[in-house]
């Protein structure tokens, strides 16, 4: 079998790093794969392992608008698939309109579908392109002979809109050994000789409630909780417009809100490990990798419990509500004051976190992958 990757709308974080963790933890011929091409843009091609089986390809299409590149995917990449000899092709993102059987197409995306989450955008552009965003995953995921959900949350959710798929799996991500090396801590800060640092990982967007986290900060240092809050991330727009003014508002003299823009993902380990609790305040995932980093980290996490988040992390956390800032208080006031709480969750968290690796990631897709493909050849 030789492998074709489209990984052409691979543009976010989750997507760039579950290429790098699935590629650096196989051995193609375990599962009689002989080669393995992948087609992306150039960010992505050169953070990718070099390996003899594995081909890299280009297009110069990609550089241009994205009319350019979705025509390129639609008409010429089905053409280079077939050059290269492609037994199978695993399209890494729904966007995908590349129309080549057999393949495999894996969903990521759920803003395009979790119920009152497109309406934060108003009328504007961004809802637009949401709205089509789902009708070309809808058409990709019919499609397909196989596909990958991350989670089973993000299953149910999206095939009440796509319909029921008869080829499915669920295969999560996995989580680095960086972060799974991570030890938790035994120096909390009891007394108040330091602050206690929280952090949240997520970029910027209006369905991460950065703001709503900011407030909450604000009113546990009203109630004389030492705490420091560090928003890691980035973003632009109207979201980052509500959390600038949220914070001048809350610290207008820089006092506990540190605001830093994108992160790679190496360098994530070093602000988790100097991190006292982590804050993750999303209501729309498909799968939450950042939350996933943290619970490897071994830190306490007080965990929005919208989407899939409660699938993830079950029992190894404290829940609130992102829209309420009372209730992110609650859950970040019951972890600083319960030492057995707090414990508690930051080893079940741990726990939990072991079951997210690349190398049953890798597997298990290359498992499916050949499932599908001897149903189909």
């Amino acid at each position: 079998m030789i492998l074709g990757i489209n990984a052409s709308r691979a543009r976010s974080g989750g997507a760039v790093a579950h290429l790098k963790g699935v590629l650096s933890s196989i051995d193609p011929s375990d599962y009689k794969v002989t080669a393995i091409h992948i087609w992306g843009y150039k960010q992505l091609l050169d953070v990718l392992p070099e390996y003899d089986w594995l081909f890299k390809h280009e297009p110069i299409e990609l550089k241009g608008s994205l009319l350019r590149q979705l025509r390129w995917e639609r008409t010429s990449l089905p053409k280079e698939l077939l050059e290269a000899n492609c037994s199978i092709l695993l399209n890494v993102d729904a966007g995908s309109v590349c129309r080549f059987s057999p393949a495999v197409t894996m969903s990521r995306d759920m803003l395009s579908y979790e119920k009152g989450e497109i309406e934060r955008y108003g009328i504007s552009i961004s809802r637009l392109r949401l709205i089509a965003l789902r009708y070309v995953q809808n058409s990709s995921l019919r499609f397909a002979d196989g596909v990958i959900f991350l989670t089973q949350y993000a299953a149910r959710v999206i095939q009440k809109s796509c319909g029921k798929l008869e080829n499915i799996a669920f295969i999560p991500h996995g989580v680095g050994d960086s972060f799974q090396d991570i030890k938790p801590k035994d120096n909390w800060p009891e007394s108040k000789k330091r602050d206690i640092r929280c952090l949240y990982v997520s970029n910027t967007d209006l369905y991460k409630h950065q703001w709503h986290v900011v407030k909450a900060i604000e009113k546990l240092r009203h109630k004389g909780f030492n705490i420091q809050l560090e928003l890691i991330g980035g973003g632009s727009g109207k979201a980052r417009a509500l959390l600038e003014s949220q914070i001048i508002s809350s610290d207008p003299r820089d006092q506990f809100v540190t605001l830093r823009e994108f992160v790679p993902q190496e360098n994530l380990p070093g602000f988790l490990r100097e991190s006292d609790l982590f804050i993750f305040a999303s209501s729309c995932e498909n799968m939450p990798n950042t939350l996933v980093e943290a619970m490897a980290a071994g830190l306490p996490i007080a965990c929005s419990n919208r989407g899939p988040m409660p699938e993830v992390l079950k029992d190894g956390g404290v829940y609130f509500d992102p829209e309420i800032v009372e209730s992110i208080c609650s859950a970040i006031e019951l972890l600083i004051l319960d030492k057995n709480q707090r414990n508690q969750v930051s080893a079940k968290a741990k726990e939990l976190s072991r079951q997210y690796s690349w190398v049953r990631c890798a597997h298990e897709t290359f498992n499916f992958l050949r499932q599908v493909w001897n149903q189909v050849k």
